[in-house]
């Protein structure tokens, strides 16, 4: 590993491997195992590989875990925390305090937002943007070309806690291809929201969001289509496989 650049107080577990051109900044922990791509870029004091842990009530499924993998390129953030088991594609951007969870999959230049949490086995596609202090809940799965703005909240227990059909029932959210959310909206478990779908900023989502539609209010309902114009995939289009730039950028 000749050219890694590896800052004051960083710790470089057993078994990692490095690409070429990785720099590691001061106090990163790399925990065994982890694999980083070429030119992987790692801010101070981001904890990579990380194990997870339960509290003594907790649901949460301790099993082993594969290493965590960093695509080539992508930049982590100060403090952010990345957890084994899971894969970050290549060109992501993982912003200062962001944590994402294990058995997660993320795609081609993903961007996580500063302080944005990913929570365990959930998939986010490729040119997906998560804003600043977005939440996305364990067992979400989000498609391409979406957009989540500020402050945005996901759930996936329709019993809060209780009963042990909670259980049988956890499931987060699924948005499709393009969909955008606006500021602080709020999504119940198990919603779908369709593609090109757009939930306005502040709307709380008790139900399947139709695709090609704009939604609004508490609870929210359609009100108008989503203007063609904005559309990245046209009804029944192919998918934009290949795509190399990023339409929200």
């Amino acid at each position: 590993m000749p050219d890694l650049e590896r800052g004051p107080g960083t710790i470089v577990g057993a078994n990692v491997v490095l690409g070429h051109g990785v720099k590691l900044g001061c106090y990163v922990v790399v925990h065994d195992g982890t694999v980083l791509g070429d030119g992987v870029v790692v801010d101070d004091f981001a904890v990579l590989g990380k194990r997870p842990a339960a509290s003594a009530s907790s649901t949460l499924r301790l099993t082993e875990l594969d290493p965590l993998r960093v695509g080539a390129g992508t930049h982590v953030g100060t403090a952010a925390v990345l957890y084994a088991g899971t894969e970050i594609g290549p060109e992501g951007f993982i912003a200062d305090g962001a944590q994402v969870r294990e058995r997660c999959r993320l795609g081609q230049r993903v961007v996580v937002g500063h302080a944005v949490t990913i929570e365990n086995d959930t998939v986010v596609g490729d040119f997906t943007k998560l804003q600043t202090g977005a939440y996305l809940t364990a067992h979400s799965t989000v498609e391409d070309h979406v957009f989540i703005a500020p402050g945005v909240m996901t759930s996936n227990d329709p019993y809060l806690a209780r009963t042990e059909a909670r259980h049988a029932a956890t499931r987060g959210p699924t948005i499709r291809k393009a969909a955008r959310l606006g500021v602080a909206a709020v999504l119940l478990p198990g919603v779908e929201i369709g593609q090109e779908a757009v939930v306005a900023a502040g709307a709380l989502v008790t139900r399947d969001v139709p695709p090609y539609q704009v939604v609004m209010g508490v609870p929210a309902r359609i009100v108008r289509p989503t203007p063609p114009d904005q559309w990245l995939y046209p009804p029944d289009a192919t998918a934009l496989s290949g795509k190399d730039e990023d339409p929200d950028a």
